[in-house]
Formats: structure tokens, C-alpha cells, sequence
């Protein structure tokens, strides 16, 4: 069921990273099929060696508070969702607080739900702020690429994210006006804690994992708005790859013109905790005041986050102060499955 605030909640502040490699996907089916095998995606983003999900979520945190127009200091929560974090045993959360200036009087941790952590970090946001806790709450999806080499994830194992400030309308970008969540226990994709590399299901992952959330998710949240699919501007789905949101978002009744801003995945991959969260970045950097913008999150194991957002007037005046989601996605370097796979640390030195 839908779910609100006791007081409006919003996007007070964005900011998206995507780091500068890009390794085609022709190259990696050149190693592994001899080019037999078609890539689902171009390209993919893919993190450099001093890159990882906490120097990235700080890139974006930095934007997000560039835009937002706040003191750090004000920040309630630095929240970090993702499948990749750097420590096991060490949260992410406290390494970008630090770095950003939040500390020490601030909530910090992570959290984990497959590719909707960050999702998952943003409805903690709008719950801390809206229950009257907090004026502003930091949450973020951001990962580094996965993918067991040879394995047909590599193809589209991105790395990058988003990070969103929440608080209150006064000074919010969008308005949130309704979220919702929708999970069941479908084991889809999956990591044990002795393992390197995510295990999943072959096909089972599209059915009944992925569209078996994201359709419903969305079709539940315009029911209980009393919406259509044409009430809205724009809309994003998590993109594993470019088939899958496709065939869901036209499912749901959207089409091109309302998914195309935000649809990403084919020039920097899946960006797993942080995919639906960079299109949204993508959106908003385009996105005019009242437009209407639907998300759709997906995380493996297995859940979806649905948001309903208004955009407001402000939006105009925060949209250059950082970089833009397509600075980051059209600056590329090229790189060959040797450099990826030292990038990667995919061969054992020791």
C-alpha cells in the first residue's frame, strides 16, 4: 500500500558520479565467444584503480550537496546502499560522512538489498524527515562493477550511482507524492559471504524476479493514485540491461518519449544500487517545474521501491550547480579487456 509522510518530503539536492572508463561489450565477447555472442549493452562503466563505492559515493554527495545549497553539518543521516562495499566489516557510511564534513553528530551506515539498497536508503530519508527527526537526510546507490569473468553478467556489470538529499519542501526540487514498496522472497541473484562473484538464476531473473516486481509495483501505484501511465512526464525502471525496462515500461503502458532521458544503461551498464538512481539524476537535470516523474526500483532477492514525484520551481535554479548526469556519461576512455581486467584485479598476483 502506498505509503506518506506525517509532513511533505522532497529532493532537496542530487548529484550523480560515473566514472571515466568504458570497456565495450564487442570486446568482452571477443574473449570469451571469438565476437560470436551480441552484447545487451554498448559499454560499460568501469571504476579506476583508486576508485571504489566510497570515493564515488563522495563525488556524488558533494554534487548532491552543491546543489542542495546546505551546511553538511545539517545532515541528519549519511545513509550508503550498495552490493559492493568496500569493507565487510567497516561501514561506507562513516568513510563519506567524514569526507563531506557531516560528522560527528550524524546517523551513518549502509545498507543492502541488491540493486535497490539505495532505494531503500532514501525511503529511510523520507522517514526520518517526514516523522518531524531530521530536516535532512543523505541517501545514496552507488557500486562498482561485478560479474564473474566469461559469465553473461560481465557484459553489463557497470559501476556508478547517485546520491539524493531529502528534507523538507521548502527548499525541495521534487516533492515526493507517494511512495510504495513491493517484495517477496524470490531467490533471483544472489552472494554468499565466502564468495567473490554473484551467482543468479539464469532466466529466472526476468520472471519472476524482475518483471515480477516492477510491473506490479508500478501498475499498484497507479491504481492507488487513480493515475495513468500519460500522467506522467517521465518515468524510470531499474535497467539491468535495455530489454528489460523496455519491455516492462511498455507493459506498464509508458513509452519512449517518457523513459528515454533516463535510460542510460546501454553507454555505462548496470549500475546496480545506483541504476534507476542515475536515471532519475539524468531526469531531473532535464525535468521543468510540475512535470511528473515516476521510479521504479529492483532489487534482487527480491523487491521494488516505487516513487511518485512532482517537480518544483526550484528546480531551475540547481540543475547547473553541479555536474550534469551527461557530463559524466559522454566523457569516456576506451579501454580493452586487458586494462579491465587489471582495473578489476581479475588475475591473482599472489
Amino acid at each position: 500500500m502506498l505509503k506518506q509522510p506525517l509532513r511533505p518530503v522532497g529532493i532537496v539536492g542530487y548529484g550523480a558520479y560515473v566514472p571515466r572508463f568504458r570497456l565495450p561489450g564487442s570486446e568482452i565477447s571477443r574473449i570469451w565467444t571469438e565476437g560470436n555472442s551480441a552484447s545487451p549493452v554498448r559499454e560499460k562503466a568501469v571504476p579506476g584503480l583508486d576508485e571504489d563505492t566510497a570515493t564515488m559515493s563522495i563525488e556524488a554527495a558533494r554534487n548532491a550537496l552543491g546543489r542542495a545549497g546546505i551546511d553538511p553539518q545539517e545532515l541528519a543521516a549519511v545513509w550508503v546502499g550498495s552490493e559492493s562495499h568496500p569493507y565487510a566489516v567497516k561501514p561506507t557510511g562513516t568513510i563519506v560522512a567524514e569526507a563531506i564534513g557531516a560528522t560527528p553528530a550524524v546517523l551513518a551506515g549502509d545498507w543492502q538489498f541488491a540493486c535497490k539498497a539505495g532505494t531503500e536508503a532514501i525511503q529511510a530519508g523520507i522517514g526520518l524527515v517526514g516523522s518531524g527527526m531530521a530536516d535532512y537526510a543523505l541517501g545514496i546507490g552507488m557500486d562498482t562493477a561485478q560479474g564473474r569473468p566469461g559469465d553473461a553478467l560481465e557484459y553489463t556489470a557497470g559501476a556508478g550511482g547517485a546520491a539524493f538529499i531529502v528534507g523538507v519542501t521548502d527548499r525541495a526540487v521534487a516533492v515526493f507524492q507517494h511512495t510504495l514498496s513491493y517484495v517477496s522472497d524470490t531467490t533471483d541473484f544472489w552472494r554468499r559471504p565466502s564468495t567473490h562473484y554473484p551467482s543468479h538464476a539464469e532466466r529466472f531473473s526476468g520472471d519472476p524476479g524482475y518483471f515480477g516486481h516492477v510491473i506490479p509495483a508500478a501498475e499498484q501505484m497507479l491504481q492507488e493514485t487513480g493515475a495513468t501511465a500519460a500522467d506522467f512526464d517521465y518515468v524510470v525502471f531499474h535497467q539491468p540491461n535495455r530489454k528489460f525496462p523496455i519491455r516492462a515500461m511498455s507493459a506498464a503502458g509508458f513509452t519512449p518519449d517518457q523513459w528515454e532521458a533516463g535510460l542510460l544503461v546501454g553507454e555505462i551498464g548496470n549500475t546496480y544500487a545506483g541504476s534507476a538512481l542515475v536515471g532519475l539524476s539524468a531526469i531531473l537535470d532535464v525535468a521543468q517545474p510540475g512535470q511528473r516523474i515516476l521510479v521504479v526500483s529492483y532489487g534482487s532477492g527480491a523487491g521494488s521501491d516505487a516513487f511518485d514525484l512532482r517537480v518544483t520551481d526550484r528546480i531551475t535554479e540547481v540543475q547547473r550547480a553541479a555536474p550534469m548526469t551527461r557530463d559524466y556519461v559522454q566523457r569516456r576512455t576506451l579501454i580493452d579487456y586487458a586494462q579491465y581486467a587489471r582495473l578489476r584485479r581479475k588475475l591473482a598476483t599472489q
